[in-house]
């Protein structure tokens, strides 16, 4: 049997490095491979047969297991390992899902290129280079694939454009500067399946005529720069990369650049600056990046996820992927699943699912057996979806309906005692930090939209904000240059439009009703239920709490800071929190 242990980021901060040196010691010679998508399960270990076929899946195991491992390899007896087996209703997770981006991820062993091969890697290359660019193009046209950044651009559309360019330098580049917050699609699939992205862009670098492939991504990803400069080295070593790739006339080098982690870079003009070595910046469209790009050549800019896709496609044919989905959008999409949920990581589902399935059937629901508010998606770009709009399929024009939209798939799942308007102000605060600073409507437009939110959070709101927030973020959507700006008042658009009762009490009632804003929030002590312990007074930071042993204790409004930690550790339910 072989032994495999999950050595993705979130593998390795979970421990599972640690757990691959214990099994080591334990005279076991395990085999490493990326994220399988279950990151609440982390550190996660697979028991595969000589054949192939997976027997046991260990989860949250711990270096200790070690031993019960490795006498469960020599003895061949499974049933010590019972206890960290996967439960069916976690296994659930992943038998929901349809997976094509991510069908290698945390099966193969993302260091070894003869691991990707053995799985299909690089047939579908052969395979093009016995076709015209134009056929390929066809292909990808039939399979309807969208550009999986946020966009959804037709994929076909933009190869089509850059084809047609005329030129003799071409450049087809990866835009892998993943920024929401919560999302880390692109990270896994480098960390875990570096081969598939060189494969897929190679694909599309064929179908343009480029000779030239550049990954962009954040520095903040090191693991995921570090397997992928693995990778190209080992396929320039076996023919897939360089010169007269495998032995046809078709040439192209590909290189990294690490980005310094700027989410304006996510616009592909703005990350051509970049790339350049310039500030990361928009450029006025026209000419668009097919026509002059990157040192003013024709260049095509796609997401990781969507280069993730075209092998699949190219094997599989065009109509397979179109089979899945919507009329509006096609085959699968990856979401980075976070927040108030039981099961988070990765889900790859097909298009036409809806948001609760994911939320209740592959997530598992709320955490704590709470009541599940809105979920975020698309990140700062996107917006809030409340819990009875959760039927909305997963589908572009769908969720655009809504007021969000699908972005590069980042979902954050909010429970009951989310404040949306402190919600709408964090994304706020991200995306006003974030803008560049070349238009006016971005740079100051959402600095007043803070400023607006950050003084209602704090009880200061005004009659008359909901307006002024409305007004300010049509003004900056309309004026805005590129799309960070035009997309930056989704946030707040949406809570206002499904949450706008929790907007009214700050402002009229200077009340959260969920108790978030500390501003907004009293503490004080129930005498009848008060025992006089004394702990909330030794616990308090500022010693804003007085009373004797015995007898009912008395918050400070004055000096009280609001942290909470009175009401965390009283076992009276004394301490009322409005």
């Amino acid at each position: 049997m072989r032994i495999i242990v999950g050595e993705g980021s979130c593998g390795i901060a979970a421990g599972a490095h640690k757990v691959y040196e214990s099994l080591e010691a334990a005279g076991i010679t395990p085999q490493i491979t990326g994220c399988v998508g279950m990151c609440f399960l982390e550190p996660i270990v697979d028991i595969y047969s000589d054949g192939g076929e997976l027997m046991r899946r260990l989860v949250k195991v711990k270096p200790d297991d070690a031993a019960t491992i490795a006498e469960a390899e020599k003895t061949g007896d499974l049933s010590l390992l019972d206890s960290i087996t996967i439960s069916d209703e976690d296994a659930a997770f992943l038998s929901k899902q349809t997976r094509i981006a991510l069908r290698n991820c945390g099966v193969i062993d993302p260091t070894d290129i003869n691991a990707y091969t053995a799985n299909g890697g690089y047939i579908a290359l052969r395979k093009v280079l016995g076709m015209t660019p134009e056929e390929v193009i066809e292909e990808i046209k039939i399979s309807g694939l969208a550009g999986r950044g946020g966009a959804g651009f037709p994929t076909w559309f933009k190869w089509n454009a850059a084809r047609q360019s005329v030129s003799d330098t071409k450049y087809l580049i990866c835009n892998a500067d993943e920024g929401d917050p919560g999302a880390f699609m692109d990270r896994a699939v480098i960390e875990s399946d570096p081969h598939n992205l060189i494969e897929g862009m190679l694909i599309g670098a064929y179908s343009i005529g480029a000779s030239e492939a550049v990954v962009y991504v954040r520095a903040e990803y090191p693991l995921a720069i570090v397997r992928l400069q693995e990778a190209i080295a080992q396929a320039e070593k076996a023919g897939y990369l360089g010169k007269n790739i495998l032995g046809s006339d078709f040439s192209c080098k590909m290189r990294i650049k690490a980005g310094a982690g700027a989410f304006v870079c996510g616009e592909e003009t703005a990350l051509i600056e970049s790339l350049e070595g310039k500030r990361g910046m928009p450029r006025l469209k026209p000419p668009f990046p097919a026509q002059r790009g990157y040192n003013d050549e024709p260049s095509n800019i796609n997401n990781v996820e969507t280069f993730a896709n075209v092998a699949w496609i190219i094997n599989n044919g065009g109509k397979a992927f179109a089979a899945m989905g919507t009329e509006n959008s096609k085959g699968t999409k990856v979401f980075a699943l976070t927040g108030k949920i039981r099961r988070g990581g990765l889900v790859e589902v097909p298009m036409g699912m809806t948001i609760k399935d994911i939320i209740y059937d592959i997530g598992g629901g709320i955490r704590g057996g709470r009541e599940c508010k809105a979920v975020q998606l698309g990140g700062p770009s996107g917006g809030c979806i409340p819990s009875d709009k959760f039927d909305t399929l997963i589908d572009y024009k769908e969720l655009a309906a809504t007021g969000a939209i699908m972005g590069s798939g980042g979902m954050v799942v909010m429970d009951d005692t989310t404040c949306m308007v402190g919600m709408a102000k964090f994304f706020l605060d991200f995306t006003a930090k974030e803008s560049c600073g070349k238009c006016v409507h971005c740079r100051i437009g959402t600095k007043r939209l803070l400023e607006i939110l950050d003084r209602i959070t704090k009880g200061n709101g005004l009659q008359g904000d909901i307006d002024l927030l409305t007004e300010l973020c049509e003004a900056v959507k309309d004026g805005a240059l590129c799309g960070l700006g035009q997309t930056a008042p989704n946030p707040v658009l949406s809570t206002i439009r499904y949450f706008r009762d929790e907007y009214e009490a700050h402002i009229n009632e200077k009340r959260c009703p969920t108790g978030e804003c500390a501003d907004l929030v009293t503490y004080s002590i129930d005498a009848d239920k008060c025992r006089g312990c004394t702990l909330c007074a030794k616990k308090c930071p500022v010693n804003a709490i007085s009373g004797s042993v015995k007898t009912p204790h008395v918050i400070d409004s004055e000096k009280c800071i609001k942290c909470g930690q009175c009401a965390a550790v009283c076992r009276f339910d004394a301490v009322i929190k409005r």
